[in-house]
């Protein structure tokens, strides 16, 4: 008896969703949208998480797809929204789908943030959904957005390649170094060493202007080069010696001390300098690093020194290329 009532009810849901289906190809689409949010009172009511979910997301998709913007971001949000009150575990299948989902919604919808937001704290700014996100930003040519996002993932690969990309149609020649060094240094401040080390590889060897190396033709190449090997060595000393021999190239831009302060205290134990004008390398502005630290709690992530105001001052040498690496941390 009670499995010919599975099988009734079974049977009831499928003759919904196929309703709600027809709807969508009609063109009725606030009736489908209505009919998903009555779904998901009622299963939330009786805890069907598992059919919600999968009902959510094909409404969504659907509903996306035909461009019906508004009440798709609303049943994405719905399916976040059951993701969290289920408890549902975080796993690879549904920070795809909520990447996928993001990526069908289009770039001039306000609502559009909100659903990233509500994604960053539901999978506590898992990389795999940074991934995601900055993969739909690079396809945008939203660089700002994208490179944010990447920093955050484990996809060196597509970063690298992206960031040949950006300098070869935006920057200028001579900032060929610039490009790499500043990114290295902000993931290591993320402390997210394995990104750093594959797109310092992929943007060294996908650039033509860059000569294969090690060793490289520009220092500060060279530089970056040999701080990845020093940061797993936890040797301060050798680290002290490699920016004190290298110091010419790093004053090319007056963020780089900062980020360096922060490597030291991660990976060197460095203690935090008590004043702005002490430190291994003149000290963090900490007034500057409290405010980055307040903006990176939001995002669910490690703070990251912020540029100083005079290397974010654009100059008649800096490109807008540049100004896209420096300003994506605001």
């Amino acid at each position: 008896m009670s499995e010919d009532m599975s099988q009734n009810k079974a049977s009831g849901i499928q003759r919904v969703i196929s309703k709600i289906e027809n709807n969508i190809r009609n063109g009725n689409f606030y009736e489908a949208h209505q009919m998903y949010k009555t779904l998901y009172f009622r299963f939330m009511a009786q805890k069907k998480y598992l059919e919600l979910l999968n009902s959510l997301y094909d409404g969504a998709s659907l509903l996306l797809e035909h461009d019906q913007q508004g009440s798709g971001v609303d049943l994405g949000l719905l399916y976040i929204d059951v993701l969290v009150k289920s408890k549902t575990p975080v796993n690879d299948e549904y920070i795809k789908n909520v990447g996928k989902l993001f990526s069908l919604i289009n770039a001039n919808v306000p609502e559009r943030d909100s659903f990233l937001s509500a994604a960053v704290r539901w999978c506590d700014g898992a990389p795999l959904l940074h991934q995601s996100v900055a993969q739909t930003y690079w396809k945008e040519k939203n660089y700002v957005m994208a490179r944010k996002h990447f920093l955050r993932s484990y996809d060196g690969s597509s970063f690298g390649t992206m960031l040949v990309e950006l300098h070869r149609s935006s920057g200028y020649t001579s900032e060929v170094d610039l490009f790499i060094a500043q990114t290295v240094l902000q993931c290591l401040c993320l402390k997210n060493k394995k990104t750093a080390v594959i797109t310092f590889q992929c943007y060294t060897t996908q650039h033509p202007s860059i000569t294969k190396g090690p060793p490289y033709l520009l220092p500060l190449l060279n530089f970056i080069w040999f701080l990845l090997q020093v940061v797993d060595s936890g040797r301060l000393g050798a680290f002290t010696i490699l920016c004190q021999e290298y110091q010419l190239s790093l004053e090319r831009d007056p963020s780089y001390m900062h980020y360096l302060d922060r490597i030291g205290q991660i990976f060197f134990n460095v203690p935090p300098p008590p004043s702005r004008s002490s430190g291994l390398f003149g000290g963090i502005l900490e007034s500057l690093v409290q405010s980055l630290d307040d903006y990176n709690s939001d995002e669910e992530s490690n703070p990251l020194p912020p540029p100083s105001a005079q290397s974010r001052r654009p100059t008649a040498t800096t490109s807008h290329a540049t100004n896209i690496m420096e300003t994506d941390l605001d």
